[in-house]
């Protein structure tokens, strides 16, 4: 059965950082591709400053066009809203029978994992693949050393999209920051200025 990584993410834009921690992902643990799952809207974040989803979907499809392990979905555009990470599991699950589905978060999501909707389900359905990032908050201590949670030793990359976004309101160079392919999408369209 191929094992899937599912990297949930808003990308808005996708960066250089995220495409790091997919690839790591991909080559360093044992998941065999990664689907990037460009999320619709995350009740958590402003919605103001959120791109068109069709056009977060094609900057991901842009950014890893060239990577063959990495892959953009839009399945969360098609489910009704707001959704629910464990939602998407099960319909990803019925969906592609062949596969299994794991996610991708990084550490300070895990912190929260906890009060997710129906988090013990996804536990016991599915693995978590934990990549580092510096945080203030303790893991619960249940998620500690859970068999089905794998820390993965990515490299840590602190960049935001927010600061991203800011950084291009303010006209600053911050093309290396982002794939050139999704640089140039940024530019041609007039985003975030």
């Amino acid at each position: 059965m191929k094992k899937i990584g599912l990297y949930f993410g808003t990308f808005n834009p996708i960066h250089i950082g995220h495409l790091a921690i997919a690839n790591h992902m991909a080559e360093f643990s044992d998941l065999e591709e990664i689907w990037m799952i460009v999320t619709p809207h995350n009740p958590f974040k402003n919605k103001s400053s959120l791109l068109d989803n069709h056009h977060r979907y094609e900057m991901v499809y842009r950014a890893t066009a060239t990577y063959g392990k990495l892959t953009p979905s839009d399945i969360e555009f098609k489910l009704p809203q707001p959704n629910y990470t464990v939602n998407t599991l099960i319909h990803l699950q019925e969906k592609y029978p062949e596969y299994h589905f794991n996610l991708i978060m990084g550490e300070d999501n895990l912190k929260s994992f906890h009060k997710w909707k129906n988090y013990e389900v996804i536990l016991e359905n599915h693995e978590l693949f934990v990549y580092p990032r510096i945080s203030k908050d303790t893991v619960e201590n249940e998620f500690l050393h859970h068999a089905k949670i794998h820390r993965i030793d990515a490299p840590v990359m602190e960049i935001s999209s927010t600061f991203i976004r800011q950084s291009i309101a303010d006209q600053k160079n911050i093309r290396p920051l982002l794939p050139e392919a999704v640089w140039q999408y940024i530019d041609e369209m007039n985003f975030y200025k």
